[in-house]
């Protein structure tokens, strides 16, 4: 079974709560063979009761679902719903990905009735070219807001690394970096 690290905002984390969470949420570690450290935060804001969860399933890969509702036992069974959906969704993908283990792909054949667009790759519809200038985090935020995109891909002026910024749900912004491994 994956060690869980369950933290609580604005919310105490009873052994009530902990117990539920590693029940539900344990039920992802049936579809691989190796899950990591599973990763849950538990948070209430006004009267949304939130759960993220985030585990790393295989090979770097991150399974992650987030949901909200007015009860928080709700949230929890709702994010587990959706993350059987990704893995469901992502079968196909994920079997041929890892083929030489990691997936138990007989843990999926029980409920998953395969549907014609689960061998279908991602489609790409556009592709963009562009060239990246250098500049600082703020100067790539403002430039993003002034496109009024969610995210901006730039060159980092004081690391010459290709980073991204992103606005994220809750208004504030984040930057992504790239590292190696």
């Amino acid at each position: 079974m994956a060690a869980f690290t369950i933290r609580g905002k604005n919310v105490e984390v009873t052994p009530a709560l902990r117990d539920y969470v590693e029940k539900r949420v344990g039920k992802i570690t049936k579809y691989f063979e190796n899950v990591g450290d599973i990763s849950v935060l538990l948070s209430v804001e006004g009267k949304h009761h939130k759960v993220e969860v985030t585990a790393p399933i295989v090979r770097g890969v991150l399974l992650r679902g987030e949901e909200r509702s007015e009860d928080m036992y709700s949230s929890i069974d709702l994010v587990i719903e959706k993350l059987e959906r990704q893995i469901r969704k992502q079968k196909t993908k994920l079997e041929r990905r890892f083929r030489h283990g990691g997936f138990k792909a007989e843990a999926v054949e029980t409920f998953v009735q395969p549907t014609p667009e689960e061998d279908d790759v991602f489609p790409v519809v556009k592709t963009k070219r562009f060239a990246l200038q250098p500049m600082d985090v703020q100067e790539a935020i403002m430039q993003m807001n002034l496109l009024n995109h969610r995210f901006f891909v730039f060159r980092n002026a004081e690391t010459e690394e290709v980073n991204v910024v992103y606005s994220r749900n809750d208004g504030k912004y984040a930057l992504i970096e790239v590292e190696e491994g």
